[in-house]
């Protein structure tokens, strides 16, 4: 699967559950996540997107912000799988679970 394919997965699951997940550009500032998730309730997670099945591969830079946003207090991701996506918006509360009946 491609980077391409798993943000758009991504992209999706934020929209149903009707928040937005806008493509972040930073100009000045290398490093920045790809995508900056804002769920309903205000719960914004900032998401950097690499390929499946490439280890880290995050640029010192995007460590250094990474580091910088998590010191803030900001909630960030790296992600390479859509399904891991969908777990840690489970894990977090964003995405409930009905019970079985």
């Amino acid at each position: 699967m491609r980077e391409n394919a798993v943000e758009a997965n991504i992209c999706r699951q934020v929209k149903a559950l009707g928040g937005v997940a806008w493509k972040w550009i930073s100009p000045g500032r290398q490093g920045v996540p790809d995508r900056i998730c804002i769920l309903p309730g205000g719960r914004i997670i900032f998401v950097e997107l690499k390929r499946p099945g490439r280890g880290d591969g995050r640029s010192p830079a995007q460590k250094k912000v990474f580091g910088i946003l998590e010191r803030l207090g900001c909630t960030v991701w790296r992600i390479d799988d859509g399904g891991d996506f969908h777990q840690r918006l489970i894990d977090i509360g964003a995405i409930t679970l009905e019970p079985a009946t």
